[in-house]
């Protein structure tokens, strides 16, 4: 088991993306691992893999709900990948116009 993986959870673009798409039907996702950009810093691994994230989303659950509201929705569904070794995630909240 290495820093980035917990029992059955790897810390990867493609599980978080799964993850969000479970909790919140996003109308927009991207999910991109930026960790190798982040080498040296605090939380890296070394491996240039599964510590630093930015997201991109939309989903119906961010109507009418404050920038924080939203990304504590984001956080909540990312927990077990925080607990896991995610360090660092950057959430951009997109209009859900952007999915057209």
């Amino acid at each position: 088991m290495t820093e980035t993986t917990a029992p059955g959870l790897a810390v990867t673009a493609q599980a978080i993306a799964a993850r969000l798409r479970d909790t919140l039907a996003p109308s927009v996702l991207e999910v991109i691992d930026e960790s190798a950009a982040h080498m040296g810093h605090a939380g890296s691994n070394g491996t240039g893999f599964g510590t630093h994230f930015r997201v991109r989303v939309a989903a119906p659950a961010f109507t009418g709900q404050t920038r924080v509201t939203c990304h504590r929705l984001v956080y909540d569904a990312l927990r077990p990948f925080l607990d896991a070794g995610l360090h660092a995630l950057a959430i951009e909240i997109v209009p859900t116009s952007s999915a057209a």
